[in-house]
């Protein structure tokens, strides 16, 4: 990727410069300590053992599909009121149309736990969540874990970790996050950014080089180096809040004087601290960007690694357009028909939409700039619509105030709440086989609300929003912005939180443990899960070759918003946009199952377990449940009904060959399903309806051994030997699974 260096090698940043070694340093292990990450991480870490971090977190964050589960389930484990401060924002499950009275159910429901327990409580189209971060809980040296997976605030001296529900279960119930010590990349900034090219553009450059690779997965992203000073705020907050895609753990960011101003204006000069890593600190791996050769960019379906200068595309449109429809083909079947190149009209490619929004698009320079662009312009009366959500209301207020909300609306643009419902499907999704241009976080398939089940796929491509505002000057023809004249343009910010100051509700430290939760009839409880038995017999349900995938397939977002509170009901859309009979196929694994609990001899069981043993006496000492494999699974949110909707239909395992992420492997173990892996150098050419059984299962996780051996059954009757491997347990993930799940965990640390 031009403009982008990746160097494997580990490296001392010494008087600012990289060096590969130097005489008389200190050894990688103690150098790494100097790092911003590690002082900060060693910091809220309470454990002894350097090589496993177990830190506690100064706040939490959470928005409203997913703090329902996580109070529903640290109440099943004991919660009494919130140790920390923990913020509950309205941002995602907020857009209530028709039969969305649950949707709101959910809010006032979330008011009136931040009132018993003692949160704040965010109301719907105030901010999305990760402004209201910024705005009001970052600071530097500080640690927030999200709910959301793009829980990124390192722009800011705060490092963000976003995972699943049950890790912010945890420290609501006082416990920690535990972590392998990390090793850490170095970001070296160099230069400054052309005239029209955006956060996004070197987002998407580093997303690009880094993704497919996974050179930086589970890592912390350190950014430092002359370059950073050549960067505003919102810049800086740009390119962090995309560094999710990467696959990192973290980020951090040195500080300066602008990040100093961003506290002063924000009203919190207390909250600034010089952060810079020690001179000779050590690093695993070195990113060097070189932020003047970084172009106009944009990420193509499906995948914001899917990266190409807009010229690339504008040179070689047919050929790359072609290769993406080969690739939906062979992902979606014959009954999707999906086309770009129907785009190409006279040599331009021209788009349907455009959409600046959520927690990187919709901060206050990409929509000042995106105006300048457009000051005095329109975007015609065709097909291409453009649509702007701030990511706050201060900041709302702020372009009402200066006239960018005006110049905007007048070119054409209409302006929305501070909803980060595009960037999942809950709000402009384009119509059939059309293409949105969008700054917002990803572009995964069907996350922009598409059914491909239904015969509906469209497409989304990320750009910057200085050059989707030259594609709206152009009426939908694909520009990038360093084609068009930008007008300078007022840069001042004055934040306002006032209307916070009038509607968020400030709970911390005054929890009523007498003040009655207020429950719709969509907030359900969480169905019995059972512990592990000794042996595990586990059908396949779905089998997914792809390369990578995603949460949005194993839980789609968009429409299951309303059901995010409910899991039975949640759980009927598991994997519906990828293999529609997955949930069928799980329900009659989990009624056998049933049975047999029931002290039933179900047939099916006993013609499988005769292959393995004898059925009379493996019969009450197995557990009977389903299982997916796929080659990569977990890319992307961080949301736990991935996992959790498995399990409440009854799924007990995940085979791969790798997990794409931390956080979803980390849902998985929180749920009772057993993370299995197997080598790459393994075929696995078994088929939905196959068995494996995993004999003595419950003593291998119990004494951690993580080489087991199983057996696979195939259909036909046929039986193959397969190892399967569970590396790196903690003691207390082994006691998870052994429990069946987080809830049963908690509730039997309770009675003894």
């Amino acid at each position: 990727m031009k403009g982008i260096q990746l160097t494997e090698k580990g490296a001392y940043l010494i008087g600012g410069k990289i060096v590969p070694s130097a005489p008389g340093a200190k050894s990688p292990a103690e150098a790494r300590e100097g790092a911003m990450a590690y002082k900060i991480m060693r910091a809220h870490s309470v454990g002894t053992d350097k090589d496993k971090m177990r830190i506690k977190f100064d706040a939490l964050i959470s928005h409203d599909i997913t703090y329902v589960g996580i109070i529903q389930t640290a109440r099943g484990s004991g919660l009494k009121e919130f140790p920390l401060p923990y913020a509950m924002t309205n941002c995602h499950n907020s857009l209530c149309a028709v039969g969305g009275t649950i949707n709101e159910d959910d809010h006032v429901f979330g008011l009136s736990a931040a009132k018993k327990y003692g949160g704040i409580y965010v109301p719907a189209n105030q901010a999305v969540i990760h402004q209201y971060a910024r705005e009001m809980m970052s600071g530097c040296g500080r640690m927030i874990l999200g709910s959301d997976s793009h829980t990124r605030y390192g722009a800011l001296g705060t490092m963000g970790v976003g995972e699943g529900g049950p890790e912010l279960v945890k420290q609501l119930l006082k416990n920690t996050y535990d972590v392998n010590a990390p090793e850490v990349v170095l970001v070296y900034l160099e230069g400054a950014p052309k005239k029209g090219v955006g956060p996004q553009d070197v987002a998407i450059a580093l997303v690009g080089a880094t993704f497919k690779n996974g050179f930086v997965k589970n890592r912390v992203l350190e950014f430092t180096g002359p370059g950073v000073a050549s960067l505003s705020m919102d810049f800086r907050i740009g390119i962090d809040v995309m560094t999710t895609e990467t696959t990192c753990l973290s980020s951090i960011w040195h500080t300066d004087e602008r990040v100093k101003e961003f506290y002063d204006i924000h009203g919190r000069p207390q909250d600034f601290a010089e952060l810079k890593p020690d001179d000779g600190a050590y690093y695993d791996r070195v990113i060097k960007i070189d932020l003047s050769e970084i172009e106009c960019m944009i990420a193509l379906p499906f995948h914001p690694s899917n990266a190409y200068t807009v010229h690339e595309l504008q040179q070689n449109a047919g050929d790359i357009f072609r290769q993406i429809e080969k690739n939906a083909a062979e992902q979606f079947g014959p009954k999707v028909k999906f086309s770009l190149t129907d785009k190409l009209k006279d040599g331009k490619i021209t788009v349907d939409q455009g959409v600046i929004a959520g927690c990187s698009g919709g901060m206050f320079e990409n929509i000042c700039e995106a105006a300048a662009i457009l000051r005095g312009a329109d975007i015609g009366d065709g097909y291409f619509n453009l649509s702007v959500y701030p990511s706050s209301t201060p900041i709302n207020l702020a372009l009402v105030k200066n006239g960018v909300q005006a110049e905007l609306m007048e070119a054409g643009a209409v302006f929305k709440p501070c909803f980060c419902g595009p960037c999942f499907g809950a709000g402009d999704v384009p119509a059939n086989s059309g293409l949105s241009i969008r700054h917002t976080t990803r572009n995964f398939p069907n996350r922009e609300g598409s059914k491909p089940g239904e015969g509906q796929l469209s497409g989304v491509a990320l750009m910057d929003a200085r050059s989707i505002a030259a594609t709206a000057l152009n009426k939908g023809v694909l520009t990038a912005a360093t084609d068009v004249d930008i007008p300078d343009y007022d840069k001042t910010y004055a934040f306002d939180g006032g209307v916070y100051e009038k509607r968020v509700y400030q709970g911390f430290g005054k929890a009523d443990p007498d003040y009655e939760l207020r429950l719709g009839p969509n907030i359900t409880d969480w169905p019995k899960m059972y512990p592990l038995a000794e042996n595990l017999l586990l059908k396949l349900a779905a089998v997914i070759h792809d390369e990578v995938t995603t949460t949005d397939e194993l839980i789609p977002s968009g429409e299951t918003s309303s059901y995010r509170s409910n899991p039975l009901r949640l759980s009927e859309f598991a994997l519906s946009r990828r293999v529609p009979e997955y949930v069928g196929r799980s329900k009659a694994v989990a009624a056998v199952e049933a049975r047999r609990r029931a002290g039933e001899r179900p047939g099916e069981l006993a013609e499988v377990l005769s292959k393995v043993g004898d059925p009379s006496e493996l019969m009450d000492s197995v557990q009977f449940g389903s299982c997916v494999f796929a080659n990569k699974p977990g890319d992307g949110s961080a949301r736990e009904q991935a996992a959790s909707c498995q399990k409440v239909l009854g799924g007990f395992g995940n085979i791969c060959y790798e997990f794409a992420t931390k956080r979803y492997r980390s849902n998985c173990i929180n749920w009772g399903i057993l993370p299995f892996t197997i080598d790459r150098d393994r075929s696995f050419d078994y088929a939905d309806g196959d068995y494996v059984f995993v004999p003595g299962i419950r003593k291998a996780v119990a004494e951690g051994t993580e080489d087991i051996p199983a057996t696979v059954i195939t259909q036909s009757g046929k039986t193959e030997p397969i190892t399967l491997h569970i590396t790196g347990l903690t003691a207390d993930e082994k006691q998870i699974i052994l429990d069946g799940c987080l809830m049963n965990y908690y509730a039997n640390n309770a009675k003894e």
